[in-house]
């Protein structure tokens, strides 16, 4: 394990600083990072490529903890593949995300009194790249703060020149493969952003509406129908049922007079129908809402359109120029009027889609617009995970792909907006079409005009991963750094990000996937689990724990939740104990410099070894190897335990302690552990580097001298292992735990000193003598020496005189007053759990707690127990 060429032991004895202060070193640390270039990547090195991409924020955006927990997690894989010899590379980058940013450009021109259409398409967009300049991008900054190792020289935006050819390429690659189309179809619709929007940026929540049942027809021909959104009837083009349905079976092909209109309808027969639900008849409208589109589709029933793009009603009749809202309020009073309501339920509870940007409810409509036609394409993204091209982990989750991609409908691509990537469409005058590359002029005359529209922002987010290293041009760092090695993402956007990066990578890069692997992690949430929002008051600005806790602190926290495609709950308390634990490593590094630990050379030979020394080392390299396999599998929150454990339990707590005694005493002994403990804290601090950068890179560099622990070699397992001086230390373990469970059980302080007599002949702790007695705190046995407690432990006993320490008639009198409270507390329990009445009775959540008192009330006694019997007769 010391195979570290830039390591070099430290001429003198270098010094730490008494206490560890984030603020001071992590900002010079990251820019002399950046400066020296370590995160850059070179597309001519010979080593093996190792490539993520940054799923890039919004330009808008702002790190959230969400950003800083899978920043964390990525940053930690490159940094540890940088440190095993790869050429790393983590591409960064931001999304224009053009209805979020658009909004937010509207919103300060609103603040003048303006409107977009007060300066026009070219000036309005001049004007956002003016905010893009002066405002956007600010996360860039704060991933400084929390130490991304990105590539900074790389950085890329989707809306800039080279990414914008890419997306022009492959529209017209689509377009000529007959994989892109125009057409009218149901879409998500905002009335205020006046744009289709994507299911992804649909947010549904619970609201209170109304549902009404309403009469169609006369007579005979009476149907009744129910529905959410009255207004809607206007456009009602036929009534559905299932074929099978004998109510209705007389009615299927006649047409029944649709109310508040001049216009009948037909009665159709569709398998869609759930003829279980309601009264098994439902209205269809096929210009306002998907399933009711597809149904006049499969009928040849025409598309009435009664709402413009701001959701007002454009039916001819009284409620033209009503707001949906309004409208519905008239049509369930008019329908009322003429004794067609059979029905009303207020309030009906029932899940709305809500733009995600602006939080208006979103509308159903009928539009032309631009498809993708995924089929072939969607096909090819689920073989190459069936195929083991690409793997997802945790593999669990490849159902939930295989659901979405195997079902995947065409892809509205157009937005009715002004900020993005335009459609490189031109219009002709007498009806022509031409779509236009980009090595290729438009055409021009009399009559021609671009496509208004732009294309969604996943669209070219979806390209992400070979655009941003030159595609469609033939570079050195596409063909060094595509595929990408892995993705890190959340599951929340499997079906949209990803799937589309599998169908676009696979499309455009001849059958390669983006990427090998793709890793996904849950969701932060808070301490007690639930979504993390503003609403809630329990959001969270992870720069707030970072200036008050360090970001090591904060990144060590979100890894040891990280559990892969599990959610992960924090609180600010985990993040302040993550802070004591960077401060325990700096202290014991404090210890280690102050005590002569050397690094560098070879590590003595076994046999000049203490059994502390082989078993701290065996340790060592099983952790080593627990971690290399815990990173391999995703295994974050494993790794950063183990990791934990070790180095606070084992090395500090343990290591540091046991060895203070051979450093009291010097020698030989001593020069031994000095250099051992500093090739274990030279380890140790490698293998934290990945997780928590700032302060190991300050230890590591002050311990070894070496120029960074960012360029330094990954640890290895040199495989030595000694089961022997394991067994051996773990029953000293065992014996100083149990005679200070002893100690504190009586009540002794913990630097209270007890006279002791050690019986350890034929026994492994003969050697240990003295290290037991400093961390027990026993003094040698006098001549008045009387054992008034015997504790045997682990084939030694250890007899104290704790005589003039306690009063024993006074400790024997209060564990009896215990013991006689257990006991009750046991009889009371047991009483209950046997009484068949109550147990039919009691709610599960109370019995359980009744079953959780009494198995304390058994520890309690068997504790208290064993404390008497280790106490001398009063």
């Amino acid at each position: 394990m010391t195979d570290n060429a830039q390591q070099q032991p430290p001429a003198s004895t270098p010094e730490l600083p008494t206490q560890y202060a984030p603020a001071d070193v992590e900002g010079p640390l990251y820019e002399r990072w950046v400066e020296r270039g370590y995160f850059e990547a070179d597309a001519k090195s010979g080593k093996p490529p190792y490539t993520v991409v940054i799923p890039p924020p919004n330009v808008t955006g702002s790190l959230h903890l969400g950003h800083a927990f899978e920043h964390t997690l990525i940053d930690a894989l490159t940094r540890r593949k940088r440190m095993q010899g790869y050429e790393t590379l983590w591409q960064p980058g931001m999304d224009h995300a053009g209805i979020a940013t658009q909004n937010v450009v509207e919103r300060e021109l609103g603040k003048e009194g303006k409107s977009r259409h007060d300066l026009g398409r070219e000036a309005f967009v001049e004007r956002v790249w003016q905010w893009k300049g002066e405002s956007g991008g600010q996360i860039s900054g704060q991933m400084r703060r929390l130490g991304d190792g990105v590539a900074w020289s790389r950085e890329r935006f989707t809306m800039d020149e080279g990414l914008s050819q890419a997306v022009q390429t492959i529209f017209k690659r689509l377009y000529d493969d007959e994989l892109i189309y125009r057409a009218e179809r149901i879409i998500n619709w905002c009335p205020r952003c006046l744009t289709a929007i994507s299911d992804i940026e649909v947010e549904y929540q619970d609201d209170d509406g109304e549902l009404v049942s309403m009469k169609y027809g006369d007579g005979d021909d009476t149907i009744v129908v129910a529905t959410t959104r009255a207004e809607t009837m206007l456009g009602d083009t036929a009534v559905a049922v299932h074929p099978e349905d004998e109510r209705y079976k007389h009615l299927v092909g006649k047409f029944i007079k649709l109310p508040l209109t001049d216009r009948s309808i037909p009665v159709v027969a569709d398998e869609h129908v759930d003829p279980e639900f309601g009264t098994g008849a439902v209205k269809v409208t096929p210009a306002h809402d998907p399933n009711d589109f597809e149904i006049g589709q499969r009928h040849n029933l025409p598309s009435i359109t009664v709402m413009d793009e701001h959701a007002v009603i454009t039916a001819h009749g009284p409620f033209q120029g009503l707001d949906r809202l309004e409208a519905r309020s008239a049509i369930v009073a008019a329908l009322r009027a003429e004794g067609r309501i059979v029905a009303e339920k207020r309030p009906y509870v029932h899940s709305v889609g809500h733009c995600s940007r602006c939080k208006t409810t979103i509308e159903p409509r009928l539009s032309m617009q631009w498809w993708v036609k995924v089929g072939p394409l969607a096909k090819a993204a689920g073989d190459a995970v069936r195929d083991g091209k690409v793997k997802i982990h945790p593999q669990e989750m490849e159902k939930r792909y295989f659901d979405w991609v195997d079902n995947l409908h065409d892809w509205c691509i157009s937005r009715q907006l002004w900020w993005g990537h335009r459609i490189p469409v031109w219009y002709g005058p007498d009806g022509e079409v031409v779509c236009v590359g980009p090595d290729e002029e438009p055409p021009a005359g009399e009559g021609w005009h671009q496509d208004t529209d732009v294309l969604d922002t996943w669209f070219s987010s979806g390209l992400w991963p070979f655009s941003t290293l030159g595609w469609p041009e033939q570079t050195e760092s596409l063909a060094k750094f595509y595929p990408n090695s892995v993705l890190v993402t959340g599951y929340d956007i499997l079906f949209f990000w990803v799937a589309r990066m599998m169908m676009f990578g696979l499309y455009a890069m001849d059958g390669t996937p983006p990427f090998h692997t793709i890793a996904l992690h849950g969701m932060v949430r808070d301490q007690f689990g639930k979504k993390m929002s503003k609403s809630f008051g329990n959001a969270v600005n992870p720069l707030d724990w970072m200036d008050k806790y360090g970001s090591d602190a904060l990144r060590f926290t979100l890894v040891r939740g990280a559990n892969p495609g599990v959610d992960v709950p924090i609180g600010e308390d985990w993040v302040q104990g993550s802070r004591n634990f960077a401060n325990k490593i700096w202290n014991a590094t404090r210890f280690a410099l102050m005590n002569g630990a050397t690094v560098g050379g070879p590590l003595p030979d076994a046999s000049r070894m203490s059994a502390t020394d082989r078993w701290i080392l065996s340790r060592l390299n099983s952790v080593v190897a627990e971690v290399d396999a815990y990173y391999e599998d995703f295994q974050f929150a494993k790794l950063s335990d183990t990791l934990f454990h070790f180095a606070w339990d084992e090395v500090f707590d343990w290591y540091v302690e046991l060895s203070k005694t051979t450093f009291q005493a010097g020698g030989e002994a001593a020069e031994v552990s000095q250099r051992v403990l500093g090739e274990v804290l030279d380890v140790t601090l490698r293998l934290l580097h990945p997780v928590v950068p700032f302060v190991t890179e300050t230890l590591w560099t002050t311990l070894t001298g070496g120029e960074s622990v960012v360029i330094a070699d990954w640890p290895a397992d040199s495989g030595f292992r000694d089961g022997a001086a394991e067994r051996e230390i773990e029953t000293l373990q065992q014996v100083i735990t149990e005679v200070r469970r002893f100690r504190a059980d009586q009540g002794l302080q913990p630097g209270q000193r007890v006279p002791a007599r050690l019986t350890l002949d034929g026994t492994a702790l003969a050697p240990h003598e003295a290290a037991i007695r400093q961390l027990l705190r026993l003094q040698p046995e006098g001549e008045s020496f009387t054992a008034t407690a015997t504790l045997p432990v682990a084939g030694a006993t250890v007899a104290l005189d704790l005589s003039g320490t306690i009063d024993v008639a006074a400790e024997r009198k209060r564990l009896a007053k215990d013991l006689a409270a257990a006991e009750k507390e046991k009889a009371q329990a047991n009483g209950k759990l046997g009484n068949e009445a109550f147990l039919a009775k009691a709610p599960d959540h109370v019995v359980e707690k009744i079953r959780t008192r009494l198995a304390k009330a058994d520890e309690d006694i068997a504790r208290i127990k064993a404390q008497l019997d280790r106490l001398p007769e009063a």
